[in-house]
């Protein structure tokens, strides 16, 4: 095929259509199901940001480079990697569905072997391309792959939604800022703050998501949904927080690169969080879980937290002992704050004889220690709740724990009959069993 490698336009032509046509073929034959497009999705968003991050690596190592002329993102051929984020994430997705996963993985490496020369001139290989093309079997092909197959077949709840949560920031946040080239505008210590101030609005967003694997059984994709209406959380202060912290996000950046190009972002995730989210989403929602859900959107607003957490959330228990002190105080700390939607119990009521603050809630959830207390924060106003979204990201916790425990609040052992009652209108005061 001397004439077509050496053709540059019909390189550029044959990466971008002959993927798609293929991906075309196969769903005309055999129509996807709703968990085969969400697999498509995830697997897809995978790698092509992680083709893209390749791509800026390999020209940095030497693997290969790109001469191409129109449609070039910072150096990369805009066809050539559609067509690479295609032949990557949805084709393997599909193929599966039909065939041994190694079989289609090795099928997929073996055309990207013969590929990669025939795609001379544009692509030039250096003599260590192989160790370029390993690092993105590695880190591109085989997680994309992977994230299919766990979404297809609903497996790795947590996984899969860290790397939506990932992809999301990487594909609505990163990619506009890195191809923008938008930096710190600022002084050092006003863009310090104003990063603290963009990771506050960030958290609602990804505490939402959390909170859709843990109370609803599903991730934030629409192919792919909760399987049970969620109202804690975020979702307890507001309907959109995913879509809130998306538009603060971008206007947050906006102001610390002194770009307002950014704002177009905002502009965009609010009108589709208002205006296409809105009108599907909503009427999906209506159908799937109809009256619990009209009674949730005609109190709890879309757009504006409210200060407290919407009463009609699941109830919930904290079970905390009353015979030490510092427990006591944590118990009277809590109940002074008016939780909604909180009792307060003494943990030695509890049949199961806890070692720590124990949160338990009506829609299954349970929690122990710090992550107790972070659950339990949620039910007292928003910027407490803040701080317990915060709480519970992975290291955070672990570190909080750590600390708490050194300081006194370790495993204690129950004693019986020793609870303390407070009346509080909310429960009794709880804290650690003794």
């Amino acid at each position: 095929m001397p004439p077509v490698t050496g053709d540059p336009a019909v390189i550029r032509t044959v990466a971008l259509f002959a993927p798609a046509l293929v991906v075309a073929a196969l769903v005309a034959v055999h129509r996807p199901s709703t968990r085969d497009a969400a697999a498509a999705i995830v697997a897809t968003a995978w790698s092509g940001i992680t083709v893209f991050g390749l791509n800026l690596l390999a020209f940095h190592v030497g693997w290969w480079s790109f001469h191409a002329q129109g449609a070039v993102a910072l150096g990369v051929p805009v066809d050539l990697w559609i067509g690479w984020a295609l032949l990557w994430g949805v084709l393997p997705v599909l193929l599966a569905r039909d065939l041994p996963l190694p079989l289609v993985v090795g099928a997929i490496v073996w055309l990207d072997l013969i590929l990669m020369p025939l795609t001379a001139p544009v692509v030039r290989l250096a003599p260590g391309w192989m160790a370029g093309e390993a690092v993105g079997v590695a880190g591109c092909l085989l997680p994309a792959v992977l994230l299919g197959s766990w979404t297809r077949h609903d497996r790795f709840l947590s996984v899969r939604v860290w790397a939506q949560a990932g992809l999301a920031g990487a594909i609505m946040l990163g990619l506009p800022l890195y191809l923008l080239g938008a930096g710190p505008a600022w002084p050092l210590p006003v863009t310090a703050a104003g990063a603290q101030v963009l990771a506050v609005l960030l958290l609602p967003g990804l505490a939402a998501a959390l909170e859709f694997a843990r109370a609803g059984g599903g991730t934030p994709l629409p192919y792919d949904p909760p399987k049970r209406l969620v109202t804690t959380g975020p979702y307890a202060y507001v309907r959109n927080p995913m879509q809130l912290s998306i538009v603060g996000a971008f206007t947050g950046c906006a102001v610390l690169a002194a770009e307002p190009r950014l704002l177009v972002g905002a502009l965009v995730a609010f009108a589709y969080g208002a205006g296409i989210a809105s009108w599907h989403e909503g009427a999906q929602l209506q159908r799937v879980f109809g009256a619990p859900w009209a009674r949730y959107r005609a109190a709890v607003r879309p757009w504006v937290p409210h200060v407290r957490p919407w009463p009609g959330r699941p109830e919930a228990t904290l079970y905390v002992a009353g015979g030490c002190d510092m427990c006591s105080g944590l118990g009277g700390w809590v109940a002074a704050r008016r939780p909604v939607a909180l009792l307060l119990r003494p943990a030695e009521s509890h049949p199961g004889g806890l070692r720590r603050l124990t949160y338990e809630s009506a829609d299954g959830t349970r929690a122990a220690g710090i992550a107790a207390l972070a659950r339990a924060l949620e039910h007292l106003h928003l910027g407490w709740a803040l701080l317990g979204w915060l709480l519970v990201l992975p290291g955070v916790g672990w570190f909080a724990q750590l600390v708490a425990d050194a300081l006194g609040a370790g495993p204690k052992e129950p004693r019986p009959g020793t609870g303390t009652a407070l009346d509080t209108g909310t429960g009794t005061a709880l804290d650690h069993p003794r």
